[in-house]
């Protein structure tokens, strides 16, 4: 019976950047998985590395990994208060977006994508534009946009 519970624990994935949004969508997240049981997962995708150097090459892929290691440990304590439960974290190397639909399609325990959406007028952000665009059909999960706008209270009120 505990394994089956496991099995439909609602996760909702966050992908982690360094934009003002991701607050929004993390706390979004944390307040939806502790309302429903569930738990929040990250991702964090470091850029590939481009060097004919092997040694270079390594050494950057170290320290971006500690980059995000460190950035993860950060939103987890965070997310972990909110959510009352340990994110689970992934970091994967390459274009946000394919390192996302790989995500994806390997672990379908994931069940709700939640990304904030830029307030700039040039749009949301490539990667909500990618998905409600030409990749949207990729998706086999609902996919949560909140405004990036959003405060503290407003988000507290909807979930």
């Amino acid at each position: 019976m505990a394994a089956k519970a496991k099995q439909t624990k609602r996760i909702f994935l966050v992908v982690v950047d360094q934009s003002p949004e991701l607050k929004v969508a993390l706390r979004y997240a944390c307040r939806r998985a502790k309302a429903t049981g569930g738990r929040v997962a990250m991702l964090y995708v470091t850029e590939p590395v481009d060097t004919e150097w092997l040694a270079v090459g390594n050494l950057m892929r170290e320290e971006q990994r500690a980059e995000a290691e460190a950035r993860l440990q950060e939103l987890a304590a965070g997310a972990q208060s909110l959510s009352g439960e340990m994110p689970v974290l992934h970091v994967r190397e390459g274009v946000v977006r394919d390192q996302l639909l790989k995500l994806l399609d390997e672990e379908p325990s994931i069940s709700v994508l939640v990304l904030g959406a830029g307030t700039d007028p040039k749009g949301p952000g490539p990667l909500i534009t990618a998905l409600t665009g030409k990749y949207a059909g990729n998706l086999h999960i609902p996919l949560v946009i909140v405004p990036g706008n959003m405060s503290d209270e407003e988000i507290d009120a909807v979930t």
